[in-house]
This record gives structure tokens, C-alpha cells and sequence, in this order.
């Protein structure tokens, strides 16, 4: 993979301010792009953008390949003509400042955008009429299980909630031939339901004929675009429900076993995610091409693609079904090798970046290196003394410690942000800091206060080897905690609500990151 020194910021859409409930790609998030662009940043790095599902987590997604809905901008589809600017005017109850409330947005939007898709089908124009069969006939691969699968979720979910069941799903609740996607019945199912199905896929092309735009409005602009794929699916996705199969899944299509990482200095019983696991002894039969046509769809839509949890292609944590934490688990191999060599094959050097964070063993860095992947250094990692602790006297995170082939980040979706960690950390781990950076500081408790540590922490990234220098948006402000974006195995709290200030896009910050970026040359493209 072709690298160029860069940098830029990690931002999620739905974060972007000034729009109802929740941040869009609509009007401002081209206001993002040109003040990325202001800013002499060339890299807008996202997290998933499927359609959020259990806690609202985007590693949660209901497809792997749909849009989330929730992203949609109205006031485009307004200027369309889909819909009148009343019907997308949001209740009072919508706030377009603060953090977001999923519940709200979900109860108001979804509504609205099933309008708008109705008035797409009975109002558009010919070009539009064209461009969505043409969407439709290109995408219908996934785009016709996926609308499939939400119609029947929706019947179902409705149902469920009001014989008070928490927890149903497709393989507990649905009716058993629509649950193993017996065809017959999915067919009659897809008949009897055209409208429904219809006003979903209208509303996948919503997404992604504003997506594309935004895209190329990007990199026009010399912005490229870092995606972002979990390695696993959502047990209540259609992904799983469509491909049952490729998953470990008992007849009835419940798993045999779940995903997770096991016990570590972070936590004594480990993280049990709960997503299904792979049948890779299935996938490896036809060639691995459910990875590879996803792979390939992903960089249709981005310029670079994130492999969350990449050592689970090396060996993955197995915990039997029904474990209440990931303790009692297992390390079990999977074929990256293989995977990887057939992804190779059929796609060539492909631009992705490898989340080798975690238990990482020689032979999950021989498999990133093998395909000259780039991994990831986190710098919160590099003075924190769990980490250097886990590392031995060579920590990894330590930027002298850097190849060019990676990228460093302050700290990512799951940290805490930069600024609130220090606040957090030890008096001798923040005087570390002093030494490595040299500087000439006799209060250090001030220094963390004031956010000066916090910025020489980002200059210090900035003029790190690492080919590729990515920031939080809340690590740029030393916003502390109150921005966090993820406590990760928790759900509820606020997670996944960060929304950040209009004024955050503001020329004072962007002329520091400019400078910055020209003193350590990361404005060469």
C-alpha cells in the first residue's frame, strides 16, 4: 500500500453540528471539508457508516453494506423536491446542538425520510428515475435481502415490543421459514411487501447518492476518505441472516459461540462482544468471496479502508454461547494467510490499514507485514504504564520506536480523549512526558491544566516518522472527557453521542494545524 505523509482528523458525520438531532453529510460536512482543506489536512478519517443498531454503536450495524439512514441530510431532499421543508422540520423535542439522543432522532427521522422516499417514487424526474433503477440494478446483490430483512424486522420488532420481549430477533422470534431465509418463503414475503421494501431501497439511494457526492466534493478537494470495517458483523443483521452458513450457528440459527478478547491489564474478564463468528472453513471454500466482495465495496466508497480487531485474522478469541464474560474462551486459528493472499489476487494492493492493537503476537505482526500492511501507534500508549509495562523496555508506541509504514493517532474512538487522559494520568507519567518532549516546564500539574501537554502531544505525532498523523477532533481542542466518544463493552451512557461546536471550524485552529503540517511536511500532496 502507496502512503503519503500526511495528516489529518478523525470525525464521524454524525458528530458534525448545526443540523437536527444528529450530524449529517449534508451542508456541513462540506463545510468540514474546506476547513480541512484550510488546515493543510489531507486525510477525514470515519468510523462505519452502516445503519446503528443495538447501543447505536456503528460496530453494531444492521448491514454491512447499507448507509445509515440517521446520516441523511433532509434539507437536501428538500431541494430535490422529495418533500416539503414542513415535513422535514424537526419537533422541538430535536435539538440541533449537545449530544445526540438516538431514541429521539430514531422516532422523528425515520418517519420523515419514509415520506421523503414516498415522494421520490411519485415525484421524481426521469434523470433521478433513471439513476435509481440504475442503483438498484447495481447494488441488488445485497441492497434486495437487506430491504427484505428490515421490512420484517420492522413487522417483528413492533410485535416483540408490544408483547414486552427485549431481545427478539430474527433467530429467536421470526417465524422459522422466514428465519432460515427459506426462499420460498422470503419470496412471498418480498411479494406481498413491495411497497415497503421499496421505500428501504429508496432510502439506501438517499445515502449513497449523497455520500458519493460528499465523496467527491472530498477529494476534489485533496481530501482522502479512511473507511472503517469491523471485523465481525451484528448477530441481528442481514449479513448473518442472509449468509447463515459462513457463520458458527446452530440449526435454528442460534450462535454456538461469540466473539471477544479475553482477560487483560484493562480487564480481568475480558470483553465479550457478543457478535457471531466465522465459519471460515465454509468461506474458504468458494475463495473467500463474501470478504472480498466486501472489501471491494467498501473502497468504492472510500479511499482507504480500517480493519478493526485485525489480529482476529490471525487467531480469534472463541467463547461458548451463553458465557456471561469472555474468560472461559479459547484462541483458535483462522486462515488470514489464505484470506488475504485470495483478496490480493483478485484486487490487488489494496489500501488498507491494519488495527493491530491488543494481544499481539509475532505472528499476527508477520501477517500484517506479509501484505505490508501499515498498523496503528497510539500515543496515549506510548506513556501509559499499563502499556509500557505489557511492552518490555521497547515499547512499540514510542515514536522513536515508529517504521514510516504506520499510523499514529493521539488516541482514537475508544480512548479517552488525549486531554482528559492526562488528567487522569500519574504525576511520573506525565513528568515521562516532559522528559521525552525536553521541555523546560517546573509545573507540570500546570502544564496539563492549560492544555500545553495536550498540544505538544500533537506536535509530537505531527513530527513522528509515521507516515500518516490522525487526530481526534476533541484531541485538536484538549476537550477533556466530556467528549469522549466510546467506553468500550459498556452501552447506554454517551456513548456515540459527541457532537461538536459550529465554531470548533475555526480559522485561528486551522492556521495552527496549517503551520504544523508544513514545519513536518504533511502537506506534500
Amino acid at each position: 500500500m502507496k502512503m503519503f505523509r500526511s495528516s489529518g482528523i478523525l470525525l464521524h458525520p454524525s458528530s458534525l453540528p448545526e443540523t437536527p438531532g444528529i450530524g449529517t453529510i449534508g451542508a456541513q460536512a462540506y463545510k468540514f471539508v474546506d476547513w480541512l482543506k484550510s488546515a493543510k489536512q489531507s486525510i477525514w478519517q470515519i468510523l462505519p457508516i452502516g445503519p446503528t443498531g443495538y447501543g447505536d454503536s456503528p460496530y453494531a450495524s444492521f448491514s454491512t453494506y447499507a448507509g445509515n439512514p440517521l446520516l441523511i441530510d433532509l434539507d437536501i431532499l428538500v431541494k430535490r423536491g422529495y418533500m416539503m421543508k414542513s415535513v422535514a422540520t424537526p419537533p422541538t423535542y430535536i435539538s440541533s446542538t449537545g449530544k445526540i439522543d438516538y431514541g429521539s432522532v430514531v422516532w422523528w427521522k425515520l418517519p420523515v425520510l419514509k415520506k421523503a422516499a414516498e415522494g421520490f417514487l411519485t415525484r421524481c424526474n426521469l434523470v433521478d428515475r433513471n439513476a435509481y433503477f440504475d442503483f438498484k440494478k447495481e447494488n441488488s446483490w445485497w441492497l434486495d435481502n437487506y430491504a427484505i430483512f428490515m421490512s420484517i424486522k420492522e413487522v417483528y420488532d413492533l410485535k416483540a415490543n408490544e408483547e414486552h420481549l427485549f431481545g427478539a430477533m430474527w433467530s429467536n422470534y421470526w417465524p422459522k421459514e422466514l428465519a432460515s431465509h427459506n426462499d420460498k418463503a422470503v419470496a412471498e414475503w418480498e411479494n406481498s411487501h413491495k411497497d415497503e421494501c421499496e421505500i428501504y431501497k429508496v432510502i439506501q439511494y438517499f445515502f449513497f447518492s449523497q455520500w458519493k457526492e460528499l465523496k467527491k466534493y472530498a477529494n476534489d478537494k485533496g481530501i482522502s476518505i479512511i473507511g472503517d470495517i469491523p471485523i465481525f458483523v451484528a448477530p441481528d443483521s442481514a449479513d448473518v441472516w442472509s449468509n447463515q452458513e459462513s457463520f458458527l450457528l446452530d440449526e435454528n440459527g442460534a450462535q454456538t459461540a461469540c466473539a471477544g478478547v479475553p482477560p487483560d491489564y484493562f480487564s480481568a474478564t475480558g470483553q465479550l462482544w457478543g457478535n457471531p463468528l466465522y465459519n471460515w472453513e465454509q468461506m474458504e471454500k468458494d475463495g473467500f468471496s463474501w470478504w472480498i466482495k466486501r472489501i471491494k465495496y467498501m473502497l468504492s466508497l472510500v479511499d482507504y479502508v480500517r480493519v478493526d480487531h485485525f489480529r482476529g485474522f490471525e487467531a480469534y478469541w472463541k467463547v461458548p454461547a451463553g458465557k456471561k464474560t469472555a474468560i472461559n474462551g479459547e484462541w483458535v486459528k483462522a486462515p488470514g494467510q489464505k484470506l488475504f493472499e485470495a483478496i490480493q489476487k483478485e484486487l490487488g494492493d489494496i489500501p488498507l490499514i491494519a488495527e493491530d492493537l491488543g494481544l499481539i503476537t509475532p505472528e499476527v505482526l508477520a501477517l500484517r507485514d506479509n501484505f505490508n500492511l501499515p498498523g496503528m501507534k497510539i500515543l496515549q500508549c506510548a506513556f501509559d504504564k499499563k502499556e509500557a509495562g505489557a511492552a518490555g523496555n521497547s515499547n512499540p508506541f514510542m515514536p522513536h520506536m515508529y517504521p514510516k509504514n504506520c499510523v499514529v493517532y493521539t488516541g482514537t474512538h475508544d480512548n479517552a480523549t488525549l486531554q482528559g487522559w492526562l488528567l487522569h494520568s500519574s504525576e511520573e507519567e506525565r513528568k515521562n512526558i516532559v522528559d521525552y518532549l525536553g521541555l523546560n516546564c517546573t509545573n507540570i500539574e500546570k502544564a496539563t491544566r492549560d492544555r500545553t501537554l495536550c498540544k505538544e502531544l500533537v506536535r509530537l505525532a505531527m513530527s513522528s516518522v509515521a507516515d500518516f498523523a490522525i487526530f481526534p477532533l476533541q484531541d485538536i481542542f484538549s476537550i477533556g472527557d466530556e467528549a469522549r466518544m466510546n467506553i468500550p463493552s459498556t452501552t447506554g451512557g454517551s456513548n456515540w453521542q459527541w457532537r461538536m461546536d459550529s465554531d470548533m471550524m475555526s480559522k485561528e485552529t486551522a492556521e495552527w494545524l496549517k503551520a504544523m503540517s508544513v514545519l513536518y511536511d504533511r502537506n506534500s500532496r
